[in-house]
C-alpha cells in the first residue's frame, strides 16, 4: 500500500520525540495551538505534516530550535 510505504520514508517531523523529551502531552500542546487532539496525533505519527507556521509556534511553546522538530535529510 502506497500510504504505508510513504509513511516509512516520510518521517519528517520529530514532534512525538520532542514532546516526550520535554515531558509534555499531545493534549496540552493541541490545546495551546487551538487544534484537535486528532489533528495533532496525525502530525506526531507523520501521517500529515503541520504547516511551517505551526511548527514555529510549537518550537516557541516547547522552547526549542525549530530544527529540533525536524528529522535531518542528510
Amino acid at each position: 500500500h502506497i500510504k504505508t510505504i510513504n509513511k516509512h520514508f516520510m518521517s519528517i517531523n520529530r514532534l512525538k520525540i520532542v514532546l516526550a523529551e520535554k515531558g509534555c502531552t499531545n493534549k496540552w500542546l493541541a490545546e495551546q495551538l487551538w487544534k484537535s487532539e486528532t489533528t495533532f496525533s496525525r502530525w506526531c505519527t507523520n501521517e500529515v505534516q503541520p504547516p511551517l507556521e505551526t511548527l514555529t509556534k510549537v518550537a516557541a511553546l516547547l522552547d526549542v530550535d525549530i530544527r529540533e522538530l525536524l528529522n535531518k535529510t542528510k
